[in-house]
């Protein structure tokens, strides 16, 4: 399957020296993307990087920038988030000569890999899955407090004149 989103970069264009490439979504890849990862909407979604080769790998670091929509957890209403984020990401040739051995001392290099084909590096793909890291698990509106109370639903501190509220009283009693 090929990704919603892919920038490919051929590892015999990387060269030796760094190498500074920018890369933003187009519309329908966008719109993919957001249906990928069950997102409203993903209005930007960019990222600039430098290319390092470092023997067999390919570091990147950069930055990524997007504008998302998610559904709120407890409301279902649209929240806008604006991302800013910093990645360190290792290409290498093969994950399975990387993490061969019996134990494995992983520093924060070592964190964040991804396979490449021996032909070419996808920064696309590795943008969206930094998007999908980046994104907050359980988004909340700003009404989203409100919005249970409204329907009958009370909090753990608003239980004091629930059925069981007496009872706890008699755990304090001889």
């Amino acid at each position: 399957m090929t990704p919603e989103f892919s920038r490919s970069f051929a590892l015999n264009t990387i060269g030796t020296a760094q190498r500074s490439v920018s890369i933003i979504a187009e519309t329908g890849e966008r719109e993919t993307l957001a249906a990928r990862f069950d997102l409203i909407a993903i209005y930007r979604l960019e990222a600039h990087a430098t290319l390092v080769v470092e023997g067999d790998a390919i570091l990147c670091t950069g930055i990524l920038n997007a504008d998302v929509v998610q559904e709120c957890v407890a409301t279902a209403a649209p929240v806008a988030t604006t991302l800013k984020t910093d990645f360190a990401i290792r290409f290498v040739a093969s994950l399975a000569d990387a993490t061969a051995a019996d134990e494995i001392e992983i520093d924060i290099d070592d964190c964040d890999m991804i396979e490449h084909d021996g032909q070419a590096i996808d920064l696309g793909e590795a943008a969206a899955q930094t998007l999908l890291l980046a994104l907050d698990p359980f988004p909340r509106a700003k009404n989203a407090a409100q919005t249970p109370k409204a329907a009958g639903v009370v909090g753990e501190d608003e239980v004091g004149n629930a059925a069981f509220a007496g009872l706890k009283g008699l755990l304090s009693k001889p």
